[in-house]
């Protein structure tokens, strides 16, 4: 694995930024950058497990990533652990598919900077994704700084 490092300035309070980034409403809008119709199923409290789902792009149904929390300090730091694959209504996390891409860590680092927040985000990847993720990540960022700065 290698990994992503991106950030963005976002003239927001990091609670604002925070909760944007991570309510189901505003979550969907901004991942669109990744997969038009995102969303999550679960929590982010610490230890809990969440699963990141959407339309497969390959094909019917649904596919994402079965994860769980890993660490969760408020409106400064979300460690998220990917342990699996979900597809087809299964979670996946034995086959070598799965395997792939676990454990992966995405981190997300909220500080206070100039009135406004820096975003940090820190992401584990397959080396032939990476440019992929590193513009979704540009286009996600962008539009979760719209949705904040509103």
């Amino acid at each position: 694995m290698q990994k992503i490092y991106q950030s963005i300035f976002i003239n927001a309070p990091r609670e604002k930024v925070w909760d944007t980034m991570l309510s189901d409403s505003t979550y969907r809008e901004w991942t669109t950058a990744f997969n038009p119709g995102s969303y999550y199923k679960g929590d982010w409290s610490e230890g809990s497990k969440i699963l990141f789902l959407g339309p497969n792009p390959g094909g019917p149904g649904e596919g994402g990533m079965v994860s769980r929390i890993k660490e969760n300090r408020p409106h400064e730091y979300i460690s998220i652990e990917h342990l699996g694959i979900f597809k087809d209504g299964v979670e996946d996390t034995a086959s070598e598919e799965a395997k792939k891409w676990a454990p992966a860590y995405e981190n997300y680092t909220f500080i206070e900077k100039d009135g406004g927040t820096e975003l940090l985000i820190e992401m584990d990847i397959e080396p032939d994704q990476k440019t992929t993720f590193e513009d979704m990540w540009t286009k996600a960022l962008q539009r979760l700084k719209e949705l904040a700065e509103k």
